[in-house]
Protein backbone atom coordinates (compact mmCIF):
# COMPACT_ATOMS: atom_id res chain seq x y z
CA UNK A 1 0.00 0.00 0.00
CA UNK A 2 2.55 2.33 0.74
CA UNK A 3 4.31 1.83 -2.24
CA UNK A 4 1.15 1.91 -4.39
CA UNK A 5 0.39 5.36 -2.67
CA UNK A 6 3.87 6.99 -3.04
CA UNK A 7 3.75 6.03 -6.92
CA UNK A 8 0.00 7.69 -7.28
CA UNK A 9 1.42 10.60 -5.37
CA UNK A 10 4.21 10.51 -7.96
CA UNK A 11 2.92 9.50 -11.39
CA UNK A 12 -1.15 9.53 -10.75
CA UNK A 13 -3.08 11.99 -14.01
CA UNK A 14 -6.26 11.00 -12.04
CA UNK A 15 -8.04 14.27 -12.12
CA UNK A 16 -6.35 15.79 -15.12
CA UNK A 17 -7.25 16.66 -18.31
CA UNK A 18 -4.69 15.95 -21.26
CA UNK A 19 -5.33 16.87 -25.01
CA UNK A 20 -2.90 14.79 -27.60
CA UNK A 21 -2.44 16.08 -31.37
CA UNK A 22 -1.98 13.24 -33.91
CA UNK A 23 -3.14 10.63 -31.21
CA UNK A 24 -4.62 8.01 -33.41
CA UNK A 25 -1.75 6.76 -34.55
CA UNK A 26 1.97 5.88 -33.60
CA UNK A 27 4.23 7.51 -30.91
CA UNK A 28 0.84 9.48 -30.39
CA UNK A 29 -1.28 6.92 -29.87
CA UNK A 30 0.73 5.01 -27.83
CA UNK A 31 0.93 8.24 -25.72
CA UNK A 32 -2.56 8.92 -25.40
CA UNK A 33 -3.41 5.38 -24.19
CA UNK A 34 -0.37 6.12 -21.22
CA UNK A 35 -2.29 9.03 -20.50
CA UNK A 36 -5.62 7.46 -20.08
CA UNK A 37 -4.56 4.83 -18.46
CA UNK A 38 -2.61 6.90 -16.15
CA UNK A 39 -6.23 8.18 -15.02
CA UNK A 40 -6.14 11.57 -17.57
CA UNK A 41 -9.33 12.25 -19.19
CA UNK A 42 -7.79 12.43 -22.67
CA UNK A 43 -9.26 13.82 -25.78
CA UNK A 44 -7.67 12.40 -29.29
CA UNK A 45 -6.86 15.36 -31.92
CA UNK A 46 -6.26 13.72 -35.86
CA UNK A 47 -7.47 13.80 -39.20
CA UNK A 48 -8.88 10.61 -39.63
CA UNK A 49 -12.18 10.26 -37.90
CA UNK A 50 -12.14 6.00 -38.72
CA UNK A 51 -8.62 5.97 -36.57
CA UNK A 52 -9.69 8.53 -34.13
CA UNK A 53 -12.82 6.71 -33.15
CA UNK A 54 -10.81 3.37 -33.21
CA UNK A 55 -8.28 4.78 -30.67
CA UNK A 56 -11.05 5.97 -28.62
CA UNK A 57 -13.35 3.37 -28.48
CA UNK A 58 -10.06 1.02 -27.18
CA UNK A 59 -9.35 3.48 -24.53
CA UNK A 60 -13.36 3.84 -23.02
CA UNK A 61 -13.65 -0.32 -23.22
CA UNK A 62 -10.14 0.10 -21.16
CA UNK A 63 -12.59 1.84 -18.37
CA UNK A 64 -10.65 5.36 -19.84
CA UNK A 65 -12.12 8.77 -20.44
CA UNK A 66 -11.50 9.86 -23.79
CA UNK A 67 -12.82 11.43 -26.61
CA UNK A 68 -12.21 12.14 -30.05
CA UNK A 69 -11.68 16.01 -32.72
CA UNK A 70 -11.07 15.17 -36.24
CA UNK A 71 -9.43 18.79 -37.47
CA UNK A 72 -7.68 19.93 -39.48
CA UNK A 73 -3.85 21.22 -38.12
CA UNK A 74 -2.72 22.82 -41.03
CA UNK A 75 -4.62 25.90 -40.94
CA UNK A 76 -5.02 28.41 -38.34
CA UNK A 77 -9.00 28.26 -38.39
CA UNK A 78 -8.58 24.23 -38.60
CA UNK A 79 -6.17 24.67 -35.28
CA UNK A 80 -8.48 27.40 -32.97
CA UNK A 81 -11.83 25.19 -33.70
CA UNK A 82 -9.79 21.83 -32.50
CA UNK A 83 -9.09 23.53 -29.59
CA UNK A 84 -12.38 24.74 -28.74
CA UNK A 85 -13.93 21.85 -29.88
CA UNK A 86 -11.95 19.66 -27.41
CA UNK A 87 -12.46 21.82 -24.46
CA UNK A 88 -15.87 21.14 -24.88
CA UNK A 89 -15.44 17.64 -23.77
CA UNK A 90 -13.84 17.61 -20.67
CA UNK A 91 -12.57 20.89 -19.96
CA UNK A 92 -9.23 23.21 -20.37
CA UNK A 93 -5.96 20.75 -20.48
CA UNK A 94 -3.52 20.41 -17.76
CA UNK A 95 -1.59 18.55 -20.17
CA UNK A 96 -0.95 19.32 -23.50
CA UNK A 97 1.25 16.87 -25.94
CA UNK A 98 1.47 18.08 -29.61
CA UNK A 99 2.84 14.94 -31.76
CA UNK A 100 0.99 15.81 -34.72
CA UNK A 101 3.08 16.23 -37.81
CA UNK A 102 3.84 15.97 -41.38
CA UNK A 103 7.58 14.15 -42.82
CA UNK A 104 7.40 16.19 -46.55
CA UNK A 105 11.73 15.75 -47.13
CA UNK A 106 11.71 16.45 -50.70
CA UNK A 107 15.69 17.30 -52.00
CA UNK A 108 16.39 21.15 -50.54
CA UNK A 109 16.98 22.12 -54.36
CA UNK A 110 13.06 20.50 -54.70
CA UNK A 111 12.02 22.11 -51.97
CA UNK A 112 9.25 24.40 -52.79
CA UNK A 113 7.50 26.87 -51.23
CA UNK A 114 4.08 25.04 -50.98
CA UNK A 115 6.01 22.41 -49.03
CA UNK A 116 7.60 24.50 -46.24
CA UNK A 117 4.44 26.22 -45.86
CA UNK A 118 2.62 22.93 -45.13
CA UNK A 119 5.43 21.52 -42.87
CA UNK A 120 5.73 24.43 -41.04
CA UNK A 121 1.51 25.55 -40.39
CA UNK A 122 1.44 21.29 -38.98
CA UNK A 123 5.11 20.48 -36.94
CA UNK A 124 5.50 24.49 -35.60
CA UNK A 125 2.52 26.94 -36.36
CA UNK A 126 0.19 24.72 -34.29
CA UNK A 127 1.57 23.62 -31.49
CA UNK A 128 2.92 27.29 -30.82
CA UNK A 129 -1.34 28.16 -31.03
CA UNK A 130 -1.86 25.53 -29.49
CA UNK A 131 0.11 26.49 -26.38
CA UNK A 132 -1.05 30.11 -26.70
CA UNK A 133 -4.38 29.28 -26.27
CA UNK A 134 -3.74 26.88 -22.81
CA UNK A 135 -0.64 28.20 -21.66
CA UNK A 136 -1.68 31.04 -20.24
CA UNK A 137 -4.78 29.13 -18.37
CA UNK A 138 -2.50 26.45 -17.31
CA UNK A 139 -0.27 29.32 -15.67
CA UNK A 140 -3.04 31.02 -14.21
CA UNK A 141 -4.30 27.39 -12.77
CA UNK A 142 -0.63 26.84 -11.17
CA UNK A 143 -0.06 23.51 -12.86
CA UNK A 144 0.57 22.45 -16.53
CA UNK A 145 2.23 20.12 -18.73
CA UNK A 146 3.70 20.87 -22.52
CA UNK A 147 5.43 18.37 -24.72
CA UNK A 148 6.32 18.06 -28.18
CA UNK A 149 7.32 15.28 -30.05
CA UNK A 150 10.53 16.11 -32.06
CA UNK A 151 12.92 14.34 -34.00
CA UNK A 152 16.28 13.44 -34.57
CA UNK A 153 16.39 16.24 -37.39
CA UNK A 154 16.52 18.68 -34.49
CA UNK A 155 19.72 18.28 -33.53
CA UNK A 156 21.45 16.76 -36.93
CA UNK A 157 21.08 16.74 -40.89
CA UNK A 158 20.58 13.36 -42.52
CA UNK A 159 18.22 11.41 -44.98
CA UNK A 160 17.38 14.91 -46.16
CA UNK A 161 16.24 17.02 -43.21
CA UNK A 162 14.78 19.94 -45.08
CA UNK A 163 11.39 21.81 -44.05
CA UNK A 164 11.25 18.76 -41.70
CA UNK A 165 14.35 19.11 -39.51
CA UNK A 166 13.58 23.04 -39.41
CA UNK A 167 10.07 22.61 -38.08
CA UNK A 168 11.69 20.39 -35.56
CA UNK A 169 14.37 22.73 -34.45
CA UNK A 170 12.15 25.14 -33.87
CA UNK A 171 9.82 23.28 -31.90
CA UNK A 172 12.74 22.75 -29.60
CA UNK A 173 12.89 26.65 -29.29
CA UNK A 174 9.57 26.98 -28.55
CA UNK A 175 9.40 24.30 -25.76
CA UNK A 176 12.19 26.52 -24.25
CA UNK A 177 10.87 29.71 -24.83
CA UNK A 178 7.33 28.25 -23.31
CA UNK A 179 9.45 27.16 -20.33
CA UNK A 180 10.65 30.58 -20.07
CA UNK A 181 7.39 31.97 -19.98
CA UNK A 182 5.35 30.10 -18.08
CA UNK A 183 7.66 27.46 -15.72
CA UNK A 184 7.86 29.76 -13.11
CA UNK A 185 3.76 29.20 -12.82
CA UNK A 186 4.05 25.61 -12.82
CA UNK A 187 4.08 24.42 -16.51
CA UNK A 188 6.84 22.44 -17.45
CA UNK A 189 7.78 22.31 -21.22
CA UNK A 190 9.74 19.58 -22.53
CA UNK A 191 10.44 17.70 -25.70
CA UNK A 192 10.46 14.04 -26.26
CA UNK A 193 12.95 13.33 -29.56
CA UNK A 194 13.00 9.91 -30.95
CA UNK A 195 14.99 7.77 -32.77
CA UNK A 196 14.14 5.89 -36.03
CA UNK A 197 10.56 4.54 -34.82
CA UNK A 198 8.11 2.09 -37.90
CA UNK A 199 5.45 4.74 -37.84
CA UNK A 200 3.02 5.84 -40.54
CA UNK A 201 5.38 8.96 -40.50
CA UNK A 202 7.97 6.73 -41.47
CA UNK A 203 6.23 4.14 -43.73
CA UNK A 204 8.44 5.04 -46.72
CA UNK A 205 11.38 3.18 -45.44
CA UNK A 206 9.41 -0.32 -44.89
CA UNK A 207 10.49 -0.68 -48.66
CA UNK A 208 14.18 -0.64 -47.84
CA UNK A 209 14.81 -3.24 -44.76
CA UNK A 210 18.76 -2.90 -45.41
CA UNK A 211 18.14 0.85 -44.23
CA UNK A 212 16.17 0.07 -41.30
CA UNK A 213 18.48 -2.40 -40.47
CA UNK A 214 21.44 0.40 -40.44
CA UNK A 215 19.17 2.39 -37.91
CA UNK A 216 18.96 -0.42 -35.61
CA UNK A 217 23.16 -1.19 -35.86
CA UNK A 218 23.45 2.40 -34.83
CA UNK A 219 21.75 2.55 -31.34
CA UNK A 220 23.13 1.19 -28.57
CA UNK A 221 19.99 -1.30 -27.53
CA UNK A 222 20.23 -2.93 -31.44
CA UNK A 223 16.83 -2.27 -31.97
CA UNK A 224 14.71 0.36 -33.42
CA UNK A 225 12.01 1.91 -31.19
CA UNK A 226 8.05 1.08 -30.86
CA UNK A 227 6.00 3.15 -30.08
CA UNK A 228 5.32 1.74 -26.88
CA UNK A 229 8.87 2.84 -25.54
CA UNK A 230 7.04 6.41 -25.30
CA UNK A 231 4.55 5.29 -23.08
CA UNK A 232 6.88 5.65 -19.37
CA UNK A 233 8.89 9.02 -20.34
CA UNK A 234 5.36 10.74 -21.28
CA UNK A 235 3.50 9.88 -18.23
CA UNK A 236 6.45 11.35 -16.08
CA UNK A 237 6.54 14.36 -18.18
CA UNK A 238 3.13 14.80 -17.67
CA UNK A 239 3.04 13.88 -13.99
CA UNK A 240 4.08 15.56 -10.75
CA UNK A 241 7.10 13.66 -10.72
CA UNK A 242 8.71 16.12 -13.39
CA UNK A 243 8.04 19.54 -11.65
CA UNK A 244 11.35 20.40 -12.23
CA UNK A 245 12.35 19.42 -15.31
CA UNK A 246 11.35 21.76 -18.16
CA UNK A 247 13.11 23.27 -21.52
CA UNK A 248 14.89 20.14 -22.35
CA UNK A 249 14.79 17.94 -24.86
CA UNK A 250 14.34 14.03 -23.51
CA UNK A 251 15.89 11.87 -26.15
CA UNK A 252 14.36 8.08 -26.59
CA UNK A 253 16.18 6.91 -28.97
CA UNK A 254 17.98 3.83 -27.53
CA UNK A 255 21.32 5.36 -27.34
CA UNK A 256 21.19 6.22 -31.35
CA UNK A 257 22.35 10.19 -30.61
CA UNK A 258 25.30 9.22 -28.36
CA UNK A 259 26.33 6.13 -30.27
Amino acid sequence: MITQNYLSRLFSLEGSTALVTGGSSGIGRAVAGALARAGASVVVVARGEAALAATVEELVADGCRAAWVSADLGTREGVRSAAEEAVRAFGEPDILVNCAGVNLRPPMDELGEDVWATTMAVNLEAPFLLGQRFGPGMARRGFGRIIHVTSQQAHRAFVQSGAYGVSKGGLESLARSQAEAWSPSGVTCNTLVPGFVMTPLNARLADDPEKVAALAARTMTGRNGLAEDFEGAAVFLASRASAYVTGQSVFVDGGLSVH
